[in-house]
This record gives structure tokens, C-alpha cells and sequence, in this order.
């Protein structure tokens, strides 16, 4: 049998995350798959950088965890196919995963997975969900 949770735990678990994470992370939309691992090197070019809000997630509520505020760069730093993100704080990776272009059920979704230098890109989903329900 699996190891299950309450709500109030995987709720606790989520919010820690964002705590640990800090008030002025990043994010990185790298080209190329992601690496294994969060404390593994940076992979693929950076497209696009943002600094996220100091609140960056809302309140986590029923073991699920949603972006909070506007996620969105005004200028791509590069041309290019977005593959993956990473959510870090200064030069740490505390969170990877795969992006593509909404409705494509990336990790993260964003307006448009192909990028040009100077374009507007905008994070339209993101949400940590917990296991163990």
C-alpha cells in the first residue's frame, strides 16, 4: 500500500516549498530537455528570464498549489524552442520541469513555446500538486 496524506499535510508540504524557495526567485526558460536533477549543471540555452512576485504561489488548498500574480518577461533574451524552466534562488535550482505552449500539458504552460529575441512571453499555467491523496 502506498503511504497517504491528509489535505492539511500535503497542503503544509506545498507551502514549504514556496518558503524554502524564497521571495525573489527566478525563472529560467531553458531550450532542450531538463537536466536529471535540480542540483545537476544548467542545461540548453536561457530564451527567457523573470523575476517572479515576492508571493509567488497562492495558498496551497485541496494537496494543489497554483502560480500566483503576472509570470511574464517583456523581451525573450533568445530565439528559440522553450523545452524546460528552473524556479531558482540566485544560483540554486529548487524547482525543474517541462514547458510548452498552453493546452500542450507541459509541466508549465506558456502563451508561445517558440520564442524571438525581444517577444513577450507569459506564463499562463503552473501548479504544484502533492501526491499521497
Amino acid at each position: 500500500m502506498a503511504m497517504q496524506f491528509s489535505t492539511s499535510a500535503r497542503n503544509a508540504a506545498l507551502d514549504a516549498i514556496e518558503t524554502a524557495v524564497g521571495t525573489a526567485p527566478t525563472l529560467e526558460l531553458r531550450s532542450g530537455a531538463a537536466p536529471a536533477a535540480c542540483a545537476s549543471a544548467d542545461s540548453g540555452t536561457v530564451l527567457a528570464t523573470m523575476t517572479l512576485p515576492s508571493d509567488w504561489m497562492a495558498a496551497a488548498s485541496a494537496g494543489a498549489k497554483a502560480l500566483l500574480g503576472t509570470w511574464q518577461d517583456i523581451a525573450a533574451d533568445a530565439a528559440g524552442t522553450v523545452g524546460h524552466f528552473r524556479i531558482k534562488q540566485g544560483a540554486t535550482c529548487h524547482v525543474q520541469g517541462s514547458v510548452t505552449a498552453t493546452g500542450g500539458g507541459g509541466d508549465m504552460t506558456i502563451d508561445n513555446a517558440v520564442l524571438a529575441v525581444g517577444q513577450t512571453v507569459s506564463v499562463t499555467a503552473f501548479t504544484l500538486t502533492a501526491g499521497g491523496a
